[in-house]
């Protein structure tokens, strides 16, 4: 069981996380409610799910969102198996273009994984799917090649929201708050070791730095069969656009 945990649990944390910018200068009260007014009336279940896919992004930042070259980020999370199981972890991630670092530390074992651009490298011997190709980093490659923008599936189609679709063949399915245009919640599909994994997230607060609205507390369920797996995250410290030394992502032979 605690090893279901620790796979889940990491997978979790290279779906998920994503990113705020530095703090600077606020956008005027004026300046933020013309946008957030412009975003509303931008969203709509009528809209096509290019369209839908593009005001989304225009919600969360648009240009600034879709142009961040690197990301760090740390914080902690609470993950449960049963009802009277709960272990705390702490995660370290750093992106930077499709490189990136991952580290994972629990009372249950370490967990490190690098891609250097060429080659992925795993302190457990296995590998998860590419940091960039589920959940929100998705959204930076709208109207990109070979990412492709869909309808949701038919069970979905009543609510707001769309389908992404990598060059690899993972995908996630985003449904929108139409009141706000944002992300409100994503679900996705894939297999680890030849277990299919589902999990869906809802975002329960973002936080809006410098005109990008990036999830600061979200909660996720994976189901694997007849194990469930809950969590809840908080992002702590987060760098964007930072100095990243190519070095840390460095293959040890």
């Amino acid at each position: 069981m605690k090893k279901y945990l620790i796979l889940l649990l990491i997978t979790v944390f290279s779906v998920n996380v994503f990113a705020q910018t530095d703090k600077k200068a606020k956008p005027s009260e004026k300046d933020k409610t013309a946008k957030k007014d412009k975003i509303i009336a931008a969203v709509s279940k009528t809209q096509t799910p290019l369209e839908l896919a593009k005001a989304t992004l225009t919600a969360h930042g648009g240009d600034k969102f879709k142009n961040m070259k690197t990301l760090v980020v740390k914080g902690t999370a609470d993950v449960s198996g049963s009802p009277t199981t709960t272990f705390p972890a702490t995660f370290a991630m750093i992106l930077s273009g499709d490189k990136y670092s991952l580290e994972v530390a629990t009372l249950v074992t370490p967990f490190k994984q690098i891609y250097n651009g060429e080659q992925t490298s795993s302190s457990t011997g296995f590998s998860l799917p590419p940091i960039n190709r589920l959940g929100l980093p998705l959204l930076q490659h709208i109207e990109e090649k070979d990412f492709t923008v869909s309808a949701l599936p038919e069970k979905s189609r009543k609510k707001a929201g769309f389908r992404i679709t990598a060059p690899e063949g993972f995908y996630t399915d985003f449904f929108i708050d139409e009141k706000t245009g944002l992300v409100k919640s994503y679900e996705s599909e894939y297999e680890i070791r030849g277990r299919t994994i589902t999990t869906s997230v809802e975002i329960d607060k973002v936080r809006d730095v410098e005109g990008i609205k990036i999830p600061e507390r979200y909660a996720q369920r994976f189901d694997l069969g007849q194990v469930t797996i809950y969590a809840n995250f908080k992002a702590k410290e987060i760098l964007v656009n930072s100095t990243v030394a190519n070095d840390v992502f460095m293959i040890s032979n």
